[in-house]
């Protein structure tokens, strides 16, 4: 009798074989994983960076209104997107820095986007970010650190 099929071993083996490749492709996924988040974050972080500096920008251009005590950031990240009135035009048009303010991708989704951030004052040192009447600066509220070994906080 001429048997058609595997014995057991050569079952043992197959199933060996595609268990030791999936524990090698599991690491190799959670890296994958994090490592688009964390170009997420660079990303998200330039965008509202490049937002602010071009605030300053426009406040120093003059075409902000701010007092003279007033550093020319932003006095808070929802100000990027509701647009500011542009004191040189005769219209009254508005000047708009973002369309929305994006999420940073570490933090718990079900907390607003402009809540995710934490917001450096020009006032505070950068060894001690704290918030203030303006926003200087951005950085990410995750714990740990990257794929690079700077700590998420220090982006």
């Amino acid at each position: 009798m001429n048997g058609r099929g595997f014995t057991l071993i050569e079952v043992v083996v197959t199933l060996a074989i595609i268990g030791l490749l999936a524990s090698m492709a599991a690491p190799l996924g959670e890296t994958l994983v994090r490592r688009g988040k964390e170009q997420e974050l660079r990303a998200s972080l330039y965008q509202l960076r490049d937002a602010i500096d071009a605030y300053k920008r426009a406040a120093d251009a003059g075409r902000i209104e701010k007092s003279a005590t007033a550093s020319g950031y932003p006095p808070s990240l929802q100000v990027l997107v509701d647009g500011v009135r542009d004191v040189r035009s005769a219209k009254g048009a508005r000047l708009y820095f973002l369309r929305r303010i994006p999420r940073d991708p570490f933090a718990d989704a079900r907390r607003e986007p402009d809540e995710q951030w934490g917001l450096r004052s020009y006032a505070s040192p950068a060894s001690d970010p704290r918030e203030g009447e303006d926003v200087f600066d951005v950085y990410s509220l995750a714990r740990g650190k990257g794929l690079n070994g700077i700590a998420y906080r220090e982006w």
